[in-house]
């Protein structure tokens, strides 16, 4: 985790820089939640699939630019995906399918604000457009047709599932919110569902006031003095470590990419995908033997709510207490990729601490009919995708006979014109039009098994096409990971 906590860092800069600064890459969307940072790339690849090596190394690159980590220790995290296998992925992931809680609800939410921001920032592309569209219809048909994420399935859910274990009454839960944003407000609106009414809200960034009296909880500045009589601390802000570096330039920063062919007119790729661009799934996933260097780096960010600023607030409600009171029991819920909270405050006495990683232990199985469900409409959503994006080549192979019907219709019809004048007989506008109507229907009936033929020709050489950029792409990144570039094969057509 704390690898990944490190590579997000600069996280919204990464897209939009690998747009401006890589010619191979034509789209970019970021998708960083709490517990994945991935890339989805349009690269404009060569069909030897360099171009796919290339686009990965460099948002490695950038990543560890903006993060702060070194080079091929990012390089290092990441894995690739290339072909159907990006779509299928990111469908899985707005499903909740690929989720720490199985079936969680925030995250198809996540996925469709990933393309806002990609879509604001000028770093998307029509293929990526039609990709995460996609994913969020998939996502909403799996909502609609099935159960999963029926119960409210979510990391804040199962986090105040384990925490009501070791607190008193929903009513009478005195609880600290760190954090303004998204995932503060779902996680305040699932504490008031449970009934739990005394809310301050705590935030380095001065929203505090606002975003409380938006939702009828109460600001607090001091938050050792609000955590003196808490029973329950939901941390949430993502506020450590946010330095976001420019690993931007100008037209001297540009680097150069290949264009090269694509997988034919018309075919689109993301990296994950082809024509147009590869799409590339970079995951910042993996400790990997870098993990003990990465995690002393991560501590020397500074957290939100340390072990010490802990152990004060407790020694004063002690002290207040005195010998007539128990010593209130305290359940720290850690909900941010950035650890928000410092693992040692797990050390104080009293004090219960869920951080991502523990809540991910404790997520329950989902029932593996549900699942199956799921999955099977992922499949059919990632063949439609496929024909989609594919299909576009064989339609220019239809335009094209289309254009030509258009040549031979024209052509007839002032053929048999001017014979019935040569005739002496005169043709006014209205039977020329019903003569038109009447030899186009007559190609279009005799076109229509060419078009099938040839529309099926043209989607048969474009996915044998897509299979060799994605096998090449494969290979060259095998080939980069002997020698140093450790990447895991992720773009297609």
């Amino acid at each position: 985790m704390s690898t990944l906590e490190l590579l997000s860092t600069g996280a919204a800069s990464v897209g939009r820089t690998a747009v401006e600064t890589c010619e191979a890459i034509t789209g970019a969307v970021v998708v960083a939640t709490c517990n994945r940072f991935e890339v989805y790339l349009d690269v404009d690849s060569p069909v030897d699939g360099r171009g796919v090596q290339h686009a990965s190394h460099e948002v490695a690159r950038l990543v560890a630019a903006a993060s702060g980590v070194a080079e091929d220790v990012a390089v290092g995290a990441f894995s690739t995906r290339t072909g159907p296998d990006v779509a299928a992925h990111l469908f899985e992931v707005a499903a909740g399918l690929d989720s720490m809680v199985v079936g969680e609800r925030e995250i198809a939410g996540q996925v469709k604000r990933a393309l806002e921001e990609a879509r604001e920032g000028g770093a998307t592309s029509s293929t990526l457009e039609l990709l995460f569209q996609t994913a969020s219809r998939t996502s909403k048909r799996i909502s609609n047709e099935t159960t999963l994420g029926g119960n409210g399935r979510s990391v804040v859910s199962l986090g105040l599932d384990l925490a009501s274990a070791e607190l008193p009454p929903w009513r009478q839960v005195r609880t600290v919110l760190i954090g303004t944003g998204s995932y503060a407000g779902a996680s305040l609106a699932a504490l008031r569902a449970r009934g739990c009414e005394d809310v301050r809200v705590y935030s380095g960034s001065g929203r505090a006031e606002q975003f409380a009296a938006d939702r009828g909880a109460v600001a607090v500045t001091d938050l050792v003095a609000a955590l003196e009589d808490a029973d329950l601390v939901v941390s949430c802000s993502g506020a450590r470590g946010r330095v976001v570096a420019d690993v931007g330039g100008g037209e001297a920063g540009r680097v150069g990419g290949g264009g090269g062919a694509g997988a034919g007119a018309g075919a689109p790729r993301v990296t994950g995908l082809g024509a147009e661009g590869d799409a590339v799934r970079a995951e910042g996933d993996a400790l990997g033997a870098e993990g003990d260097a990465v995690r002393a780096e991560g501590d020397a960010l500074g957290h939100v709510l340390d072990a010490a600023a802990l152990v004060r607030a407790r020694s004063r409600a002690a002290e207040a207490a005195g010998d007539e009171a128990p010593h209130r029991p305290m359940v720290v819920l850690d909900l941010a990729l950035h650890r928000d909270v410092d693992p040692r405050v797990a050390d104080v006495d009293g004090v219960l601490l869920y951080d991502l990683a523990s809540l991910k232990a404790h997520s329950p199985a989902l029932g593996s009919l549900v699942v199956g469900q799921a999955r099977r409409i992922v499949d059919r959503a990632t063949r439609d995708f496929e024909e989609t994006r594919l299909g576009r080549a064989a339609d220019t192979a239809v335009m094209e006979l289309l254009d030509d019907a258009d040549r031979r219709i024209a052509a007839e019809v002032a053929e048999r014109v001017a014979e019935r004048r040569a005739a002496g007989t005169e043709v006014d506008d209205a039977e020329t039009e019903a003569l038109t109507r009447s030899v186009r229907r007559r190609v279009h009936a005799d076109l229509h098994d060419a078009i099938v033929a040839a529309r099926s020709s043209a989607l048969a050489t474009a996915q044998a096409e897509a299979s060799a950029v994605v096998a090449d792409a494969e290979e060259a990144l095998r080939s980069a990971g002997t020698n140093g570039l450790d990447v895991e094969a992720c773009a297609g057509r």
